[in-house]
């Protein structure tokens, strides 16, 4: 019996020095790939190519929610309490810690489920040849001995021998840290290479820069080149800025935490308290003293977010994507179909000889095209949009396909910015037809009349978009290459016009007002972008040619992009260098596009953004797609981004101010008084219905002066809050202790019911204050369900020690005249807090620097991102 072939064991760099036919050998294949069925036995043999799954583990959520060591050590000495006989302390603290626990699991799991549902809707395909057609399938279904087709801006899906190729480039800066691209064609390589010299291979997670190929699939998921570095990183996303600020925020708090639990653990021991009691009190202080929800807020934010961006008909791949979108200061994006309404319709023939008539010029752009015009209807189905603009206007009718015959034909590239087609006439005559870029073409030509450039430059400062038309006789050719495209006859012009989007110029002024600069990248004129931009009121900081991009250096580059706003007649490959050069000066940068020569760009964007309609590879490369090719949507989207940034941050200031506060009067109480002034139970659940009522805040509504520039987390400033909002809030404690111990000669279980009371009102209520720097209810109103939840909480805060569990809480109930204080003592508390807080922000903006920008994302972050697109919902 025939042993199995072992698919998982080869690897590209193996397969280098191969001929091609052994390749195929080795890997069972042929030319024209596997069969449907031989595809699926090998699936199930060697496993999906993913290296990311983005299925929602509950366990691993649950995980998360119980890996706090504080959480854990009083989740034991509750359970030592119990063991040791104080009963109703441990099953009090036990279900409160269980349903804060499950509280914050619900929110995260959800959050996740949300993800998984997000990936599940995106899907990243690949062209591959099955049963000897072509077809396309999710990449995730990919198997080594596939042969797959591959074009410019394409991602390589796998490890690959190729079998043919065309002007190829890969950008294998992720593999391999070279900036340039590298050229690439199928014969094998001699001798011992390294990775970078592999001239015959592709590699997963690299990028295709210029040209298209075919190619055998080798190795794929964990086991290629690109698949090891991912999977080395682990299965979690880097951090993000916004991550990386938590991680600072928390470490803050638990330097406070620490800090304030060791005293008060030492001076309970002094005073001569139990030693569990003091564990139990300092740790549940050191609960209280942290936002034990901030995970389940900020993915609630980031849930509410997709869902809200939906609506909006943004579709977000990955949750983080929403942090990028609001960190965006810098939009580069295209001009056709953004700023234009993208129907391109023929005006006008303009000839510059009196020897060509409008008719024959038309004609002559005609026979230029890349279409199929053998036979009618001429299909214009992927052709770019000026020549389908020439094939829709009404003289095309009355072309004739029998009267020209295409010999051969050089298409358009960026280099050379023009197609040639090699005609012959029914009467044998035959002539080389040349359309493109007018500099392009006319630069080529043996005789310019003068009065063309005159011509030309009319039609650009009116707007229009113009490719030139040239010609030359030639005999006896079957063939043409670029050599070929020298002493042509200029025969006119071709005039198109692309009107300005009427809804464009409110869309600029959103992106404007949000603090957003943007560039305009194009492979048309200059004077075209420059009038299409001052016809919308955008100011032009200058403009960059193509050519202007290729002399500078990359520091040059880094200074000129920041300044100019418009890039004229760049090619994909200028694109990209643009995005990187903006990157580099600390700029977090977007980019929207939708053609095949857009997918570079949007690989090298901080944020890539398509449109449904655009491209396979632009959608493929895009981390955002619009349903609606609109800047008014991409301002709403960055808008919810920047709320999400703005909300959570509302719940850190709350939480770090009244929870210090509030944890800073425990600790100096336990010290004064001969009683704990709360049990470790009553603690955990003012800090669980304080947490509860928050969850409301992702829904909450941020002023607009809080939208209008990228926030970043600044500690600094979060520890000045904290210092001065949490000595406030213990103020009142301290009022509070002195009402109850000298006004009304309380009991410790009537002094706990007290403080609980207060402590719960005044650390709720403060919520509306601190959500925003205007004064509050007047000028800016909260959501209807944070103002709900809040008041539910205070009233729940004031039930529960009243109410028949009270006891068993460990309180007793107050005197009526106590309620008449706490009313009075919290109006005086808020407004106190309104004065302190127009007086910190009014200081705050003298004595702040100017924010800095974030710093650009490395390498790091790049992979995970490329390494997302190969993801299951499966576990790996």
């Amino acid at each position: 019996m025939k042993e199995a072939t072992d698919f998982r064991r080869f690897t590209a760099p193996e397969s280098a020095g191969d001929e091609i036919g052994k390749v195929l050998q080795d890997l069972q294949s042929r030319d024209n790939g596997l069969d449907s069925a031989e595809a699926a036995k090998r699936l199930q043999a060697v496993g999906p190519n993913a290296l990311r799954t983005h299925r929602a583990s509950g366990w691993s959520v649950l995980g998360r929610q119980l890996k706090s060591p504080i959480l854990i050590l009083l989740i034991i000495t509750a359970g030592l309490s119990l063991f040791l006989g104080d009963a109703t302390n441990s099953i009090v603290i036990g279900v409160i810690l269980v349903v804060s626990v499950g509280l914050g699991f619900t929110n995260e799991f959800r959050a996740e489920r949300a993800a998984e549902a997000l990936h599940d809707r995106v899907t990243h395909t690949v062209v591959v040849l099955r049963d000897g057609k072509e077809s396309r399938i999710n990449v995730v279904d990919l198997v080594p001995g596939d042969v797959v087709r591959l074009a410019l801006g394409g991602l390589i899906p796998a490890d690959i021998r190729l079998l043919t190729s065309q002007g190829l480039q890969c950008d294998e800066s992720i593999l391999t840290g070279e900036s340039l691209p590298v050229d690439k064609d199928p014969a094998p390589c001699e001798g011992d290479r390294v990775l970078a010299e592999l001239s015959c291979c592709l590699f997963m997670g690299t990028i295709i820069a210029a040209g298209s190929c075919t190619g055998v699939v080798v190795t794929t998921g964990g086991r290629a080149e690109f698949g090891k570095i991912a999977m080395g990183l682990g299965e979690r996303q880097p951090q993000t800025e916004f991550q990386n600020g938590l991680k600072r925020f928390s470490f803050l708090l638990l330097q406070v935490a620490v800090g304030l639990t060791t005293l008060i653990f030492i001076a309970n021991l002094l005073l001569g308290r139990p030693l569990l009691e003091s564990l139990l009190f300092s740790l549940a202080i050191a609960v209280g003293i942290t936002p034990q929800l901030l995970p389940a807020v900020v993915s609630t934010c980031l849930a509410a977010g997709t869902r809200a961006l939906a609506k909006r008909k943004v579709l977000v791949k990955r949750l983080v994507c929403i942090e990028d979108l609001g960190d965006m200061d810098v939009l580069v994006t295209d001009k056709t179909g953004t700023l234009t309404e993208g129907h391109i319709s023929f005006v006008a023939a303009h000839p510059v000889r009196t020897d060509v008539t409008q008719d024959e010029l038309f004609t002559l752009g005609l026979l230029a095209t890349e279409a199929d015009y053998s036979h009618t209807p001429v299909l214009t189905l992927g052709q770019n949009p000026l020549d389908t603009a020439l094939w829709d206007a009404s003289d095309a009718q009355d072309f004739s396909t029998t009267a020209q015959q295409q010999l051969a034909i050089l298409p358009f590239d960026h280099q050379r910015r023009m197609t040639s087609v090699l005609i012959s006439s029914s009467a044998g005559h035959q002539q080389i037809v040349t359309k493109g870029s007018p500099e392009d073409v006319m630069a080529v030509c043996a005789d310019v009349p003068a009065a063309a450039q005159q011509l030309l430059d009319n039609e650009y400062d009116a707007g229009s978009r113009v490719i030139a038309v040239a010609y030359r006789e030639v005999v006896g050719k079957s063939a043409i290459t670029p050599a070929d495209e020298h002493g042509l006859v200029l025969a006119g012009f071709l005039v198109f016009l692309d009107k300005p989007k009427v809804s464009a110029q409110d869309s600029l002024k959103a992106l404007a007002d949000l603090g957003i600069a943007v560039k305009v990248a194009t492979g048309d004129n200059a004077r075209v972008a420059a009038k299409v931009c001052a016809d919308l009121g955008l100011v032009s900081g200058g403009t960059l040619t193509g050519t202007e991009i290729d002399a500078f250096s990359a520091e040059e580059l880094a200074v000129a992009a920041n300044e100019a706003s418009i890039f004229s007649r760049v090619s994909p490959e200028q694109k990209a260098r643009i995005i990187r050069a903006l990157r580099q000066k600390g700029r977090a940068v977007g980019f929207l596009g939708d053609g095949v020569n857009d997918a570079l760009a949007l690989h090298a964007a901080d944020v890539g953004i398509s449109v449904e309609t655009a491209t396979d590879v632009a959608k493929g490369a895009a981390d955002i797609v619009l349903m609606d090719k609109d800047l008014g949507v991409l301002a709403e989207g960055v808008r919810e981004g920047r709320r999400i940034f703005a909300n959570t941050i509302k719940y850190v200031l709350m939480g770090t101010s009244s929870n210090f506060g509030n944890m800073f009067s425990a600790a100096t109480a336990s010290v004064v008084l001969s009683f704990l002034p709360m049990l470790p139970g009553q603690i955990l659940l003012n800090n669980l219905l304080y947490d509860t009522g928050q969850l409301a805040i992702p829904g909450d509504r941020v002023d607009k002066e809080q939208l209008r520039a990228p926030s970043h987390w600044d500690i600094a400033f979060i520890r000045r809050f904290m210092f001065l909002f949490g000595p406030i809030s213990s103020l009142f404690d301290f009022a509070t202790f002195g009402l109850m111990l000298f006004v009304f000669n309380a009991a410790p279980g009537e002094f706990r019911a007290g403080w609980f009371i207060e402590s719960i009102a005044t650390q709720t209520l403060i919520i509306f204050a601190i959500r925003t720097r205007r004064v509050p209810f007047l000028r800016s109103r909260p959501s209807a369900g944070l103002l709900w939840a809040s008041l539910s909480v205070v009233a729940a805060g004031i039930y529960l020690p009243l109410s028949p569990v009270g006891p068993v809480l460990g309180f007793d109930p107050l005197p009526v005249p106590f309620f008449l204080a706490l009313l009075a003592m919290t109006v005086v508390y808020l407004v106190l807090v309104e004065t302190a807080k127009h007086w910190f922000f009014a200081r705050s903006a003298q004595t702040e620097l100017p924010a800095t920008a974030a710093k650009p994302r490395g390498r790091t972050h790049h992979v995970h991102r490329r390494a997302a697109r190969f993801s299951v919902s499966q576990q790996l």
